[in-house]
């Protein structure tokens, strides 16, 4: 039995605040201090350039990798760490395209995050072979599944609603009209079940540093299905994705499977972060952590409706389409949420409308959501938004 007690007293908290942003940025694990000052004092401190052999520093990626996979379904050995989300959106991508050469067409949805869209915007332009970037309203991917595409490029939990796509069913109409398929798990890894080889998904990226935890700019991961692993050739052939890269061979020759998607130097102090984090998982029951995700989502809906008519919800209702997330739709957001922020209660503002408020029981219990909701009505009923430092737009919304 999950003990979510015990859990948020992993975290740091600071005093008096309620914090409901876990899915931009996931908070301090307590260990992680401890661990980052072993890893600097011990390890780099002391082992200096000899840490990559004597701390295993070079194997992080993959061992971590494994250690992720085992949250998302993906078999042994075909998940690796390294890089940024943008980077292995661009990679898994990239590596898709390349198995489907006779076609041109690349679907995506509204709801996707920019970035997989700029990423394919950009790689197409690379390419240069005629690819088109398809983009359809979320309902409609399904039907827009056709004999042309070369690869779906979906987000399975949209960032702004948290409505959850349908994995298995999506991949197998791909599959059933011969196109690939490529999951953006950013909302979804360390929030809801995943199983991407139950699904059988082709190819499936990541970040770490929101529901996962690791902090900011902890590093991406990827995973390619077993079938394709020895297949795929690296659109981005960085040398730790070469087959021997201390062999200094001038040409490029990829390494076997999951290994060849690796490009740049491993991230050593973010990956120490995120091992320790990881720790959190080891006895966690998915199917009661995301029970309790749906309770508490459920209640912060209900209190809001009861109490805040100017609040329209933007999130799936049924919470079997959602993913650990409740948004909002008013139309002075970012100046609610920034008087919410204010009032100890931190979520953030999403254009062009949404207040969106993360939801996990690793550190988010029922006091939290009962005070979430008591400051949201606050602040709606006695219009704080209206003030006007709430209106200067920060860099970071």
């Amino acid at each position: 039995m999950t003990d979510f007690k015990a859990l948020k007293d992993l975290f740091h908290l600071p005093e008096g605040l309620v914090y409901l942003d876990g899915n931009s940025l996931g908070p301090l694990p307590r260990a992680a201090l401890s661990r980052m000052q072993t890893t600097m004092r011990d390890e780099w401190g002391e082992m200096l350039i000899t840490g990559w052999n004597r701390a295993g520093w070079m194997d992080q990626p993959a061992r971590l990798g494994d250690r992720i996979g085992r949250l998302i379904g993906a078999e042994p050995g075909h998940v690796v760490l390294g890089d940024t989300l943008s980077i292995k959106v661009y990679q898994a991508l990239a590596a898709a395209l390349a198995l489907r050469p006779d076609r041109k067409v690349i679907l995506s949805d509204t709801g996707n995050f920019p970035t997989d869209l700029y990423m394919a915007e950009g790689l197409i332009k690379a390419l240069d072979q005629g690819h088109e970037l398809r983009v359809v309203p979320p309902n409609e991917v399904e039907a827009n599944i056709t004999n042309e595409v070369a690869a779906t490029l979906l987000t399975e939990v949209d960032y702004r609603t948290g409505r959850l796509h349908n994995m298995a069913q999506l991949t197998e109409k791909a599959h059933e009209n011969g196109s690939l398929a490529v999951w953006d798990l950013a909302h979804s890894a360390g929030a809801i079940p995943v199983d991407l080889a139950a699904c059988k998904a082709d190819f499936a990226i990541g970040c770490t540093y929101k529901f996962l935890n690791g902090g900011p700019g902890a590093p991406a991961f990827i995973y390619i299905a077993p079938e394709h692993a020895d297949r795929v050739q690296p659109a981005l052939s960085g040398w730790l994705g070469h087959a021997a890269p201390f062999a200094f061979d001038p040409h490029y020759q990829p390494g076997p499977g999951i290994e060849r998607m690796r490009v740049g130097t491993p991230p050593v102090l973010a990956m120490a972060a995120l091992d320790t984090a990881l720790d959190i998982w080891e006895n966690i029951d998915m199917a009661a952590f995301r029970a309790q995700s749906i309770a508490l989502s459920q209640l912060f809906i209900d209190r809001i409706e009861a109490t805040c008519p100017d609040l329209t919800l933007a999130s799936p209702r049924d919470p079997l389409r959602r993913g650990s997330q409740v948004s909002f739709h008013f139309q002075h957001g970012y100046a609610a949420m920034q008087a919410c922020i204010a009032e100890g209660v931190i979520g953030d503002f999403r254009a062009p409308d949404i207040m969106r408020f993360g939801i996990t029981p690793l550190y988010v219990d029922r006091q939290d959501i009962e005070r979430a909701a008591e400051t949201v009505t606050k602040v709606m009923h006695r219009k704080l938004w209206e003030n006007p430092e709430f209106h200067t737009v920060n860099r970071v919304t």
